[in-house]
């Protein structure tokens, strides 16, 4: 008796340890059916046109723990089993402006278009709301404890069955880029990452009512604490912690009003300095969203996942070379 007494216990503590590290609080899978208007021919399960690709596809949100906060999060995968390299797509905005939700809002990303574009294509795409954003629990604090969201979603990939977690890129534009910076210098898990026009230097004020309306409201402390914060979210400071194995894509417009190319072309000369692998391209007369050239971006981001992550391609060797 003492003895079946003694194997229940240790039973229950190991199943207790095992769910105190799983951050995965709640994961449901989107019944496409709950969206009628997605079909052309419902009861066929037959797509319309501009969302046949969710025939390859399913998205489910997640509630996942992040410093005791709960966090809102989606993931699209392929349907078909297997193990998939995985793509952490990090919003911009901040608060609600950006907000990842599943179908296309104002001022919002649809996720059940953006991140299936990619599954489709043999990923696991994943992203959070941030804290303070959409349903997630706590305040957004614009690139300070916000980060950890990040980094814990690198532990809820981990959770996932389809995913490979020894393949993971990550991806983000314009803020979402910037918590792509702060997140590659807190982490070595990642492979390979892609920013789009990202801030870099935020130490220069180029928008004052950014200040007023966003760093003062979100960032804490700040004006006790200006230079600092600011420094703090400007990876163009910190540009010799990067790794050497992490290659890193650099897009923008040159037309950007939001957030100048001048962030990029710093950038990318910090990384030259130190060494670090990175690719630049500057699009002409392109604005923030890269409107005009979508199809060429989306030609460059799947090219550059599926050198490093699909094919495994090992980071560049920078050494200066040649005769």
């Amino acid at each position: 008796m003492k003895k079946s007494l003694l194997l229940i216990a240790l039973s229950l503590s190991v199943h207790f340890l095992y769910a105190q590290k799983s951050l995965i609080i709640s994961q449901n899978k989107v019944d496409w059916k709950k969206y009628p208007k997605l079909y052309k021919d419902f009861d066929n399960n037959q797509f319309i046109d501009l969302f046949s690709f969710l025939e390859e596809v399913e998205v489910e949100e997640i509630t996942y723990r992040s410093n005791d906060l709960k966090i809102e999060a989606y993931v699209a995968m392929p349907k078909k089993a297997g193990k998939y390299p995985v793509i952490i797509y990090n919003r911009g905005g901040n608060r609600d402006f950006g907000a990842l939700q599943l179908f296309k809002g104002k001022r919002k990303y649809p996720v059940a278009y953006g991140f299936s574009q990619l599954a489709k294509e043999g990923y696991i795409v994943i992203g959070c709301n941030y804290r303070g954003c959409g349903k997630s629990e706590g305040k957004d604090e614009f690139g300070g404890s916000d980060v950890n969201d990040v980094l814990n979603l690198i532990e809820v990939v981990k959770e996932l069955p389809k995913a490979d977690a020894s393949r993971i890129g990550m991806y983000g534009w314009s803020r979402g880029g910037m918590m792509t910076y702060l997140t590659l210098l807190k982490t070595d898990q990642i492979k390979a990452a892609i920013v789009g026009g990202a801030p870099s230097d935020k130490t220069t004020i180029e928008r004052p009512q950014m200040e007023q309306g966003v760093y003062a409201e979100l960032i804490p402390n700040y004006w006790e604490n200006k230079e600092a914060e600011l420094k703090k979210r400007s990876a163009y400071y910190f540009a010799n912690q990067f790794s050497k194995d992490v290659p890193i894509l650099i897009l923008h417009g040159n037309s950007d009003w939001r957030v100048k190319s001048t962030h990029a072309l710093k950038m990318a000369l910090a990384l030259d300095e130190h060494r670090v692998p990175y690719r630049l391209k500057i699009f002409e007369g392109g604005d923030h969203g890269l409107r005009a050239f979508r199809k060429e971006v989306n030609k460059e981001v799947l090219s550059w996942f599926d050198r490093f992550l699909k094919k495994g391609e090992p980071a560049p060797n920078m050494d200066f070379k040649g005769k």
